[in-house]
């Protein structure tokens, strides 16, 4: 591809701009041509609602530049003399983009929804073109176009009704007349506080007030709220569920008015705000890393999973036992080693990279893994294990499949258990009954975490999390040491008998139990109890809440959506 510049000279080293729309607030929705232009880029600019989409793709280094636009998006400086405010943040974000691009380096301009439908976006392509910046548009979701399917609104029948685009916010009388005179369906981009009025523009231009109308707020993202009524009746919608006044009333919006928008079949389209932990705030009692799986499901889910340390890994007090265990490893005193978490995995791969080691050092030893978290840990360092539990995926799950001891097809009798300082005996118990010698190591300690942020604290106690999972007793008690209690309205799910018996211990009602201990299918538990609990408000006539909302004084809190 030629880069597109005034000045056909212009080369790609002389540094390149990338105009990259992120559509219109999923994360999931960026392009790969977005994510693979996001991976190369020195400088990334990008608007404050969208900068959180785009920075996860961006390279470890990249220097990261806010872009501040306080005029109406899609507005130019011709339509309205109130813009003139707008100008000088349009000639500062130009500024920015080809100072970078002048020095020589990649730089991502990344706006909300698609760059086409950013006049901002458009004044600083031709800035580049004028001065000779080789540029390119990597298009997006425009929010008018993925709202609405996220909200279960198709904007086309079978008949292919008329589809008209307007922004409320900078259209004429002769727009609003002739999309009123229409019987197409109309896509109108607003803010919240605005909406009855563009309702009150369409009725006045002809339009009849029965006509349906759907309006979504914060679409696309687990704060999605959609709300269906009419164009007569919308004010009034708004009022019975204390929408406004607000003071997030100037909040964008996507309203879709028609009678073929498909609006009064809502219910049947709904898919992504009626997934059965939609909006839920999930409480993870892992790290960022340990929970990335987990958290992945519980998103696919439509819940907002935070996660929340309970303990940290620090190394052994005395790492002599560690390194003889390793350099035994190395010179063939071990037949198997038996990994029983994804934390002894990388204590042992830290001391191998200390010693200058890497996978092949396991050349000859059959290895172990309880779980497939832990194997994939495995995979992730090179080394694919030989032994995962077929059944229970735990220690005795292992043992369950672990070979005894046979002097003649096993030179070595012995193991290698790298393992945390507090745990339990079952597997060395286990094996030394099946004729193995055991090097029982502690390759790592847990200690209690640091406690979380008083704002989270404070969520915990007060009902601001919807569910929280326990994936262990250590994880109940570390919790509440660390943070206190969860609120009674808060579900309670746990990963076995053990765990829930610790909780109830703690004063907590056991809402959920995983049908076998895997965080997955925990996470599924709580994924069924939430459909469950969904069918059963839609069948009694109420309307579907998080459990957060049942505490007391949230249903004020939620008035501003």
């Amino acid at each position: 591809m030629s880069p597109t510049t005034s000045d056909p000279s212009a080369t790609w080293a002389t540094g390149h701009v990338t105009f990259l729309g992120a559509g219109p607030g999923d994360p999931g929705l960026l392009t790969l041509r977005a994510v693979e232009a996001l991976a190369r880029a020195d400088v990334l600019i990008a608007e404050p609602e969208v900068l959180d989409v785009v920075r996860t793709h961006a390279k470890a280094g990249v220097t990261v530049l806010g872009a501040e636009n306080p005029g109406t998006p899609g507005q130019t400086a011709a339509d309205d003399a109130s813009t003139a405010a707008a100008v000088p943040a349009l000639r500062d974000c130009a500024n920015l983009v080809m100072e970078a691009a002048r020095g020589g380096k990649r730089v991502v301009r990344a706006v909300s929804g698609d760059p086409g439908l950013d006049t901002y976006a458009a004044g600083e392509m031709l800035a580049c073109a004028a001065d000779g910046v080789s540029f390119e548009v990597v298009p997006g979701i425009a929010a008018a176009v993925g709202v609405p399917a996220y909200a279960g609104v198709p904007l086309r029948d079978a008949q292919g009704a008329d589809v008209r685009f307007v922004d409320a916010r900078t259209a004429s009388e002769r727009c609003w007349t002739e999309v009123g005179a229409s019987d197409g369906t109309v896509v109108v981009s607003t803010t919240l506080d605005a909406v009855a009025a563009a309702a009150g523009e369409l009725v006045a231009a002809g339009r009849k007030p029965d006509t349906p109308l759907t309006v979504t707020v914060a679409g696309t993202t687990t704060r999605q709220r959609t709300w269906n009524a009419t164009l007569g009746t919308i004010a009034q919608t708004f009022k019975q569920a204390k929408v406004l006044p607000s003071p997030e009333g100037g909040r964008p919006v996507i309203a879709v008015v028609g009678e073929r928008s498909a609006a009064a079949q809502r219910d049947q389209l709904s898919w992504f705000e009626s997934k059965p932990l939609f909006g839920w705030k999930v409480l993870v009692p892992r790290t960022k890393e340990q929970a990335a799986s987990l958290s992945d499901q519980l998103s696919s889910y439509g819940a907002v999973p935070h996660e929340v340390p309970t303990i940290a890994v620090e190394p052994p007090r005395t790492p002599q036992q560690m390194e003889r265990a390793v350099k035994g490893l190395v010179t063939g005193r071990y037949e198997w080693i038996a990994f029983t978490s994804v934390n002894a995995v990388k204590a042992v791969r830290e001391k191998f990279e200390e010693y200058g080691l890497d996978a092949r050092a396991f050349a000859g030893i059959k290895v172990a893994a309880v779980g497939e978290q832990t194997a994939n840990a495995l995979i992730a360092f090179g080394v694919k294990p030989d032994l995962v539990p077929s059944g229970e995926q735990s220690a005795a799950g292992l043992l369950e499949d672990w070979p005894p001891y046979d002097p003649v097809f096993d030179p070595i009798d012995r193991v290698f258990l790298p393992r945390a300082d507090i745990a339990t005996e079952t597997l060395v118990a286990g094996l030394i009954d099946l004729g193995w010698e055991v090097d029982d190591v502690t390759a790592y300690r847990t200690v209690r975490a640091s406690p979380p942020p008083a704002e989270t604290r404070e969520a915990i106690k007060g009902g601001g999390f919807d569910a929280v999972l326990f994936t262990s007793s250590s994880t109940v008690r570390n919790l509440v040491g660390i943070a206190g209690k969860p609120h009674n309205v808060t579900v309670i799910a746990c990963i076995g008998p053990a765990t829930a018996k610790t909780a109830e211990e703690h004063g907590l009602r056991v809402d959920v139990m995983s049908p076998e201990p895997s965080v997955h299918r925990l996470a599924q538990a709580l994924a069924d109890f939430g459909a469950k609990r969904r069918a059963a408000a839609l069948e009694a006539g109420d309307p579907v809440s998080r459990p957060s909302e049942r505490r007391p004084g949230a249903r004020r809190r939620r008035a501003a959506p």
